[in-house]
């Protein structure tokens, strides 16, 4: 008997049981189905902000980069853990006070209605083509998985993606977040903890690496390492805190609320980034040759190590649950984008064209086309994973951060600085974001790695330093040139020809002004502690009846662990929200 296949359709009864719970709080209006009306509590908000970076792509390309190049995959989620530092500091709670639904609709407050336009497209466009890479890494796994066809797999968990976030919105997005964070950190921990005990401790592990732990294969100059650590500290903050990606904190039900989300995520992301790579560092001991197992996926071959590791170290059933967890990533990146682009699309593009023909519609109009551009935009994803599927010459590690480095860093470059240089010429955040991407043209194929190792005397690099130089070369020129260009626009501006000059500073006086919840949030506080606790219960109660399947004492007490631990969250939040109503009661 296939006990994986119980354990994963299991985890989809749970996820579909998430979308009707969660459904009537999104039927109410626009602002509830795009941002959950700005009531949500900062444990739900924070493990969406984390979730977010997390993605299925964490499993399988980094996992795979985890594998060859032992720890230097690290730096990429350290870069992501000093983020969310800079979000608790600066820009969380800023995010929030900005009243507005969508993203966009702060780009407007901020650069005017032309840079609200031409945002909105650029932003669709590539939040379609960041979710099906995520999409083409959990199919990528999943058919190895179940030794089925990928297109058929990517089509399947793609129209599962579909469901929650066309049914109940940023409420069930959120709400599946923080369940499918609880997932990932159970299979995260039992990974690691048996990785360990089977290398014999962590000592063994670095010490028994194959390669240099830290440096990794080719890689004759170390200084590189440092130097791609400090642009990746760069590059995620452009990527994590923009007013594009402040979404997340939109959903916030207050000021404090949105602090403490970038905090939570803080922490989790810190916490994972070591566990979630132990396994992978302890396959390259135990199963040297675990890429070879798979090599139908070219040179995405390293990707399945996790897989491996799973099937020969751990008790039967966890698979089923290695797979419920990269469902749960690669859902959360991919309905919360198809749930942002919805809103963008209607509050920034639609409305406005309405505005200029004078002509109005309900906002039940509005609810019921955020809800079909959903559909649509999922049709569209299934159809990108389709085609990343096809480019097997380029590891989901290196395809994620080409494509982040060449064409996301520009567009968001103006939309962090933003925040910080209050006075820009109007034409400044689109003729910046034109210029990144030619330096991005520039830097690939003009002033490239080997261009730079022959100018510095250096023997030519491996392709493994060159990958490293060109991401030094290509973040360096969009932080010093992009985002410098960007800064030095203010010179330019006057305040006499801006024609949102009104928008412009309402925009920075409530960037100031803290966001307090109303009495009424009291209701909304406990309808999410009660909904959430019932579904974590449920989780946890089928996680504890996983102990029945034929495995090992210690494979048995494995799941019995996970389901105490996930069954103590879910009654903490059900007897809080039963506190609370007796004490509204009273």
């Amino acid at each position: 008997m296939n006990y994986d296949y119980l354990v994963i359709a299991g985890y989809f009864c749970l996820i579909l049981g998430i979308g009707f719970t969660f459904k009537k709080l999104a039927a109410k209006s626009t602002s509830d189905y795009f941002r959950g009306g700005g009531r949500m509590l900062w444990w739900m908000v924070g493990s969406t902000a984390f979730m977010m970076q997390f993605s299925a792509w964490t499993f399988t390309g980094a996992a795979g980069k985890a594998f060859t190049d032992g720890f230097a995959v690290c730096l990429v989620f350290f870069a992501n853990t000093f983020s969310y530092f800079c979000g608790w500091a600066f820009f969380a709670h800023r995010f929030r006070q900005m009243r507005v639904d969508t993203p966009t609709e702060a780009i407007r407050r901020r650069f005017g209605p032309q840079n609200e336009l031409f945002f909105s497209c650029a932003l669709i466009i590539f939040s379609l083509i960041n979710a099906g890479i995520w999409l083409n890494a959990l199919g990528v796994f999943s058919s190895a998985v179940f030794e089925a066809d990928i297109n058929l797999t990517i089509i399947i968990i793609g129209l599962a993606v579909l469901f929650i976030s066309v049914l109940a919105g940023a409420w069930g997005v959120v709400a599946s977040d923080f369940v499918q964070t609880l997932v990932v950190a159970t299979v995260s921990v039992a990974c690691a903890i048996v990785a360990l005990v089977k290398v014999g401790g962590p000592v063994e592990l670095v010490t028994n690496f194959p390669t240099d732990f830290v440096m990794g294969p080719d890689m004759n100059y170390g200084l590189l390492l440092v130097g791609t650590f400090v642009f990746f500290l760069a590059k995620q903050l452009i990527t994590i805190m923009n007013l594009h990606d402040s979404f997340r904190f939109l959903n916030a039900k207050d000021s404090v609320n949105a602090r403490k989300a970038a905090l939570f995520a803080m922490a989790l992301m810190g916490v994972g980034s070591l566990i979630w790579f132990i396994p992978p560092w302890a396959s390259a001991i135990l199963y040297p040759d675990a890429a070879a197992a798979y090599p139908e996926l070219g040179n995405k071959a390293a990707d399945a190590v996790y897989l491996v590791f799973a099937r020969n170290a751990m008790p039967v059933g966890t698979v089923g649950l290695l797979l419920a967890g990269l469902f749960a990533a690669s859902m959360s990146s991919m309905d919360s984008a198809l749930n942002k682009n919805s809103g963008i699309f209607v509050r920034s593009i639609y409305q406005p064209f309405l505005a200029k023909r004078n002509k109005e519609v309900s906002d039940v109009h509005l609810l019921t086309l955020g809800k079909v551009l959903s559909f649509f935009s999922g049709i569209v994803v299934i159809i990108m994973a389709l085609y990343f599927k096809s480019l097997k010459e380029l590891s989901l590690f290196d395809l994620m951060m080409s494509l982040s480095a060449m064409i996301q860093v520009p567009i968001l470059v103006p939309l962090i600085l933003g925040v910080i240089v209050k006075k820009t010429p109007t034409w400044a955040p689109w003729v910046t974001v034109l210029l990144g991407l030619f330096v991005s043209w520039f830097m690939s194929n003009v002033l490239t790695s080997a261009v730079v190792a022959d100018w510095m005397g250096l023997e030519p690099f491996t392709s493994r330093e060159a990958q490293d130089m060109t991401l030094i070369l290509t973040i360096s020129a969009q932080v010093f040139i992009t985002g410098g260009f960007f800064c030095l626009t203010s010179l330019l501006y006057r305040e006499k020809s801006d024609p949102n000059l009104q928008s412009r500073q309402s925009f920075f006086k409530d960037l100031a002004t803290p966001v307090v919840a109303g009495l009424e949030q009291d209701d909304y506080d406990r309808q999410q502690r009660q909904k959430l606790g019932n579904m974590i219960i449920c989780m946890g109660t089928g996680i504890f009846f996983m102990a029945l399947i034929p495995n090992p004492i210690w494979g048995r007490l494995m799941f019995v662990l996970c389901a105490l631990s996930i069954l103590t969250i879910g009654t903490f939040l059900r007897i809080s929200a039963k506190a609370q109503s007796n004490n509204a009661d009273a």
